[in-house]
């Protein structure tokens, strides 16, 4: 059996509004990225994981949609790493795969979080990812550039990342009684020991961060351009 754990427990600071809320071509972001995850033959449980305070708000979108994956509504921690470790919580050992996915990310398919999961019941951990290919430049705090950074073999992480359920409770436990602080699963594994297979992604998975990645995404959607 297969588990998703959907990360929608975060302020949305830099968006000025709530991302997770804004309309979409007539729905919530976050209902995309749920019924991407509601139709993937690969996932058995989805774990929302939220902050406390919109447990009725989400329980509604839940009834409103009809999304029968979602079994736990979960609290989610001050940082990502705790939120993700809250939602492991709630597993029991009888899922061998774990996916954890941005609520964010409303516009990866069913068909791309399938292959995923099948690379990663390969592999052990998989994640989606995309080739650098922007110049890259290190500046300092004042803005003014440093230095090139050589973009060889570099990668922009992406989600969902699928991992081996022990190989994730092991990598947190190790993050967790260290103190340390990750900014996504890769990282927990890496600092673990543990291998990790990069996934090209040639496909939309646009992050909604800024009021342009929304814009970009209803535009992807009106084009279809996104494959459902």
């Amino acid at each position: 059996m297969n588990s998703a754990i959907i990360v929608a427990a975060g302020s949305s600071q830099r968006m000025g509004f709530d991302k997770l809320m804004a309309p979409l071509c007539g729905r919530p972001v976050v209902v995309h990225s749920l019924d991407r995850f509601e139709r993937s033959e690969a996932v058995d449980e989805v774990i929302l994981v939220i902050r406390p305070e919109r447990e009725l708000e989400f329980a509604k979108i839940i009834r409103d949609y009809n999304f029968h994956k979602i079994t736990r509504i979960v609290p989610g921690g001050t940082e990502r790493h705790f939120s993700v470790w809250n939602g492991m919580a709630v597993l029991s050992a009888d899922f061998r795969l774990v996916a954890v996915h941005d609520a964010a990310r409303p516009l990866v398919s069913p068909r791309l979080i399938n292959e995923v999961f099948k690379l990663a019941s390969e592999q052990g951990a998989v994640s989606l990812a995309a080739p650098m290919v922007e110049t890259l430049k290190r500046a300092g705090s004042d803005h003014w550039v440093v230095e090139s950074v050589d973009r060889t073999n570099l990668w922009g992480m992406q989600t969902p990342q699928v991992f081996r359920l022990d190989w994730l409770r092991e990598a947190y436990q190790r993050v967790i009684g260290a103190g340390r602080s990750v900014t996504d699963e890769v990282s927990a594994l890496q600092e673990a020991g543990f291998p990790v297979q990069l996934m090209s992604n040639s496909d939309w998975n646009v992050k909604i961060t800024f009021p342009r990645d929304l814009e970009l995404a209803e535009k992807l959607i009106k084009l279809d351009e996104i494959d459902y």
